[in-house]
């Protein structure tokens, strides 16, 4: 890999980090920006950097480094009840580098990859959730888990979505991507 490149990689995994930190709480969750740093750097970088990036991230915060939402890091985290959203981040990213790979690289593919993404890591996420409080007292039911885990982020990631698509070809002649 290039310096450039390796360069444009570490950028990006930082600005997840930063990201994760912008967060306003909701109930047991909180609204941040890390869907909207993983879709700038899938839409700037592609889909081989920009799930090299999401690993990255996720790498820092298994090694403890508090680049999760509220500061936090570690295992634990990616191994809590909203762990599989974390993990969701990564095969967001791989179903983008697969779906631009095959169907190339128009606004409708691209925009269909981030869509599915988003639905996978929703879907992945929820199916954590629901493990997680399945062998306990607090077991949630299907649409209770959506109410709860979902419902509330589909607008605001939308928005976010919207945004970096809006954003990176401003940013791709600066960045040169």
């Amino acid at each position: 890999m290039k310096n450039r490149s390796m360069a444009q990689c570490a950028l990006f995994a930082a600005l997840m980090c930063i990201c994760a930190w912008i967060c306003v709480p909701l109930g047991d969750g909180a609204f941040t920006l890390q869907t909207f740093g993983l879709f700038l750097a899938l839409e700037l970088l592609g889909g081989k950097r920009g799930s090299l990036v999401c690993l990255v991230y996720l790498l820092l915060g298994a090694a403890g480094l508090p680049v999760f939402a509220g500061f936090r890091g570690g295992l634990g985290v990616l191994l809590s009840t909203t762990g599989g959203y974390i993990w969701g981040f990564l095969f967001a990213a791989l179903v983008y580098w697969g779906i631009t790979h095959f169907g190339g690289n128009r606004l409708p593919v691209r925009l269909l990859a981030l869509l599915s993404g988003l639905a996978l890591c929703y879907g992945l996420g929820t199916v954590w959730f629901m493990g997680v409080y399945a062998g306990g007292r607090d077991a949630m039911g299907l649409w209770a888990v959506l109410a709860k885990c979902v419902a509330p982020y589909l607008l605001p990631d939308g928005l976010k979505l919207a945004l970096a698509l809006v954003l990176a070809p401003k940013l791709r002649r600066h960045l040169r991507c």
